[in-house]
Parts: C-alpha cells; structure tokens; sequence
C-alpha cells in the first residue's frame, strides 16, 4: 500500500514536514482556491508540486477536482465546466499526476452536526446527531415540505432538542451544516442554502444518476487518454438530506455507476467511514466486489448508534467502530498482490487514514476539522500494524 496523508496548502496547520515524520509516502492535495467550474492551470498545479517537494513528499492523488452544482443539475454553464474538467485532466497528467478524486454530492459535501464533539475518552471527534439535524431542518432552514421527510417520533425529539439549543448552537449548527468542501473557504448562509435546494427541484435520484453516467461520458475517455484514474467519493452520511437525492450511498449504487461506463479508469474512492454510516453496507464484501475498479482508499471507523438509516454516528478510532478494518485491509492486499502478479502499473493503491479524532496538542492546534496531526498519526500506525501483520510470510494469504 501507498501511505498518503491529505493537506490542505499553506494555510494548513499540519505541515508536509508533519506528514514525512508521520511515515507516509506522498501528499493528497487539491488546489482550493481555483474556483469551481475553472480549469486548473499547469502553472498552478507545478506551483503545488513544489510547495510540497520541499516538505520532502510529492504530490500523489488529487482530492478533490469539484464537480459544479452546474454540472450535477445541467443547467447553466455546465459544458462550459465540463470542458474546464478534462482540460484539468490533461494539465494534471502533464505534471505526472494519475489519480483524481471528486464526488457527485448535491449542494452539501460531508455533513456534521458537531464537529468537535467530546468522546468519553475526552478526545474530540465529528458527530452526525440526527435529531439535531432534523431540528436545523425544521426550526432553523424551515425548508419547505421538510416535515413529510420525517416520522413523527423523530420530528417530535426534533422539536424537543430546538427548545433547548442556546443562540449560541442554533448558530453554530448553522456553520457546520452549511460548510463547503474540507479546506474551501465556501459555505452557505440559510437564505443561500434554501436558494441552492431550490435548483434541484424536480431532480430526483434517476436524473440525477443519469447526469452523473453523462458527466462520466464525457470525462472518462479523455482520462484514458491521459492516463488518469478518476474515482469516486461516496456519499457522506449516505442517505438523502434536506430533501436531495444522494445516489452513492450502496454497492447497487456503484454497480450501476462502473456497469454504466465501464473502463479502468472510471473508478471508485473506498471510504470506509463514509460508506459504513449505513449497517447494509458490507465494507469487506464492497471492496472485494469492486477491488479491480478501486484507485484511492480512506480508511476510518464510525460508531453508529442505532442500526437504521438513517442514524445518529460519530467518528471513532481507527480499529473501532462498526468495520471490520482487518477484512478490509485484507482484501485490499488481496487486489494489490493480484495486480502485481498481472503486472500493471497501479497496483500500489494509495490510501490516506481519513480524519481522526484531535488527542494530545491536537487539541490547542486548531487544525482543520478531522484532520489534525496526532490522530490521523495514531490511525496511520494502526492501520499499517494491520498491514505489516497480514504481509508477513508466516502468514502466507496476502504476502
């Protein structure tokens, strides 16, 4: 496996000299200050590779190429976004670099209700509380028809927890919920989120998939072309909010994705935490159905604290949670040893521990949310435990 570690440029609070002592062995990074729907230049791309040459790694997987809300609704100037994309694409693999990660979310990237929630260990960690969400929904939002999305029980805590929020927390939910992607400076104030959900009315999880299966037409062949894998986020939680549909939550939702282009190329990001929020989603079965079409991996654990989806969860240690990670780890050592034997070029699979809760002086840095310095550190170290163990010749099945 390829250890990466993701940061997020200057601003970062976590250096790459951080992540070389860390013991990873190349960047996941994003240019987060190019704005949506423009293309990203060979200038700023070698800009990047530089900054991170001199911490002493290289840049290896790009995370995240947005995807415009244009795109997704295919109104506006989403050809014109397309096109950005694929020339994107070519600058990137003029500058050496293989594999891009995007997502399909609408409106709303990875959603938390807390973002440095207290665990009993006093450890900070993301939270997703359903109630609280369904209250922000309801009582702050007010997003029209909400209610019809919700079972009575579930509206009636709602309305419980909202009498009892300070200022202070309506505030704060506000901020968290309507946050951009991790490491943009985009966000939503209510009047802009309500504008935005506006944009998808009549887009159900069929159109929706059908411009995803229209973007990836257009897009794959010239990642062929170049050399580059794309790959897919999962959706985060996975399960529709705020009334849109979300249509990479399950296996069936990738089988219809890769059955529908079908290349190398056109691949998927495993996130075991994103994907494991739901309890029908099988890790270990998902990512040996689909270890051939898997370019970039996250590995992290949630706690979920009922088996319903959806369900309130937060972000656990590494080995915890409802995942088995030794499976996981397993079939994935499975797949690089099995691409190693067919010979091909891709078979190290870069993967990053995703979050990680803030321990120690991660709790005075002020890193950006789930990714600080120590836990991602501790995660690292345990998964690579795992690794180094399986590996071993005594054991013989994935060495």
């Amino acid at each position: 496996m390829k250890y990466t570690w993701r940061w997020f440029g200057p601003v970062d609070k976590v250096t790459v000299r951080d992540a070389l002592q860390a013991g990873v062995h190349g960047i996941v990074s994003a240019l987060h200050h190019v704005p949506t729907g423009e293309a990203w230049t060979v200038e700023g791309i070698r800009q990047r590779q530089d900054e991170i040459l001199s911490g002493g790694l290289t840049w290896d997987v790009v995370e995240s190429v947005p995807v415009s809300e244009d795109i997704k609704t295919q109104t506006g100037d989403w050809r014109a976004h397309v096109a950005n994309w694929q020339e994107t694409l070519r600058s990137l693999s003029q500058c050496g670099i293989r594999t891009v990660c995007y997502n399909f979310m609408p409106v709303l990237d990875w959603t938390r209700t807390d973002l440095r929630w207290e665990t009993h260990q006093q450890a900070r960690a993301m939270r997703f509380d359903l109630p609280d969400f369904v209250a922000f929904d309801l009582h702050i939002l007010k997003r029209p028809g909400a209610a019809e999305d919700y079972p009575e029980a579930l509206r009636d805590e709602a309305a419980r927890r909202f009498k009892a929020m300070s200022d202070a927390r309506v505030a704060e939910l506000g901020r968290n919920i309507g946050a951009g992607l991790p490491g943009s400076a985009d966000g939503y104030s209510l009047n802009q989120l309500l504008a935005k959900l506006r944009t998808y009315q009549g887009i159900d999880a069929t159109r929706l998939r059908g411009n995803l299966v229209d973007f990836l037409s257009q897009v794959v062949p010239v990642a062929e072309e170049v050399g580059i894998n794309i790959c897919a986020h999962p959706d985060d939680p996975p399960w529709p909010l705020l009334g849109l549909p979300r249509i990479l939550s399950t296996r069936e939702d990738y089988a219809h994705m890769l059955g529908q282009v079908d290349a190398r190329a056109n691949g998927v990001t495993l996130c075991s935490g994103s994907l494991g929020a739901r309890p029908d989603n099988d890790l270990p079965q998902i990512t040996s159905d689909f270890a051939d079409r898997i370019h970039f991996v996250h590995l992290r654990n949630v706690t979920r604290e009922a088996d319903t989806t959806p369900c309130s969860f937060f972000e656990d240690e590494h080995l915890e949670g409802g995942t088995d990670m030794v499976e996981v780890i397993a079939a994935l050592l499975a797949e690089e040893k099995r691409r190693r034997e067919e010979g091909r070029e891709d078979h190290m699979i870069p993967i990053r521990p995703d979050h990680g809760q803030e321990i120690l002086d991660d709790l005075t840095r002020g890193a950006q949310p789930g990714y600080p310095a120590i836990g991602r550190l501790k995660g690292l170290a345990e998964l690579r435990g795992i690794e180094r163990t399986l590996s071993h010749p005594r054991l013989g099945a994935c060495a």
